[in-house]
Formats: structure tokens, sequence, C-alpha cells
């Protein structure tokens, strides 16, 4: 679990995108049924690139998701499977914890694929009492980001 104690930062963490999610619960609810039709289901994330900074991300990172230009949530990443598509290319999956742990508000402009996120720039989880944080309206966010509020 992360704390938001800079103190130890020997990992880094991937940001993604949750295409076709609009909320935190989209995604439970899919991982969720993921899961009840398949009680051995791991969930992972398959992508087309291999993260060269392996070592770092399974030293104790998470892949944040990015709903609808803002990070709204984080999973651990427990490791990576080699996974090979019918048309025989090696991809990456990303084997995630199911524990989805919300995070405070923080925006993203939009990209493709997944970046790293260095733990000083990764939002801090929400206090577990506390199931979400109502996020700022997106030109809102956008304007706060661009002159560094946000």
């Amino acid at each position: 679990m992360q704390t938001g104690d800079d103190s130890v930062d020997n990992h880094v963490n991937l940001v993604k995108l949750c295409v076709g999610a609009d909320a935190v619960e989209d995604l439970e609810a899919w991982q969720a049924a993921r899961r009840a039709g398949d009680p051995g289901h791991v969930l992972r994330h398959v992508t087309r690139m291999w993260p060269k900074r392996e070592a770092e991300l399974l030293a104790g990172g998470s892949l944040y998701w990015v709903f609808k230009g803002v990070i709204l949530a984080r999973q651990r990443i427990l490791r990576l499977d080699e996974v090979i598509g019918e048309d025989g290319i090696r991809r990456c999956g990303i084997v995630l914890d199911p524990e989805i742990v919300r995070t405070a508000a923080a925006p993203r402009r939009p990209f493709q694929g997944w970046r790293y996120l260095a733990p000083a720039d990764s939002p801090p989880d929400l206090p577990a009492g506390r199931p979400r944080e109502e996020a700022l309206p997106a030109e809102l966010s956008a304007a706060l980001a661009e002159i560094g509020v946000l």
C-alpha cells in the first residue's frame, strides 16, 4: 500500500487511460464480472509494449487509472506476464492486485498507451473512510494544471 511517504522512491508507477469506463465504479464492476465468470481469473491488462523499467515497477509500483481526464484510482502491479497473441506477437500482461485504491483527483492530458509516473508525481491515496473525491470540472482542472496549481 502506498501511503504518500516519498522517503522510499525505489519504484516507478504507470499511468493509463481507463478506456470504456467513465468512473471507478465502472472499472470495479467490469473486473468483478470477469472474476465472477471465472473464479481463478487473473486480473491483467495486456499491452503491446514491455516496460523497460520492469524491476522498478515490480519494486512496489501501481497502475494509476485515468477516467475522463482525471486520475482517480490505482491498482498495485504484482507481476508482468508474457502473453503471445493469436498473431504470434509477444505482449506484456500487467497482472494487477484485485484491490482498487481510490486516489485524490489529479488531471491528466490525453495520451496513448501508458506512461511512467514517478512516486513524487503520483496522487495520494484517499483515506479508507472516504470512497471518492469529486473531480473538478474538466475545463477548470485543465486550466489549473496549465498554470501549475494542480
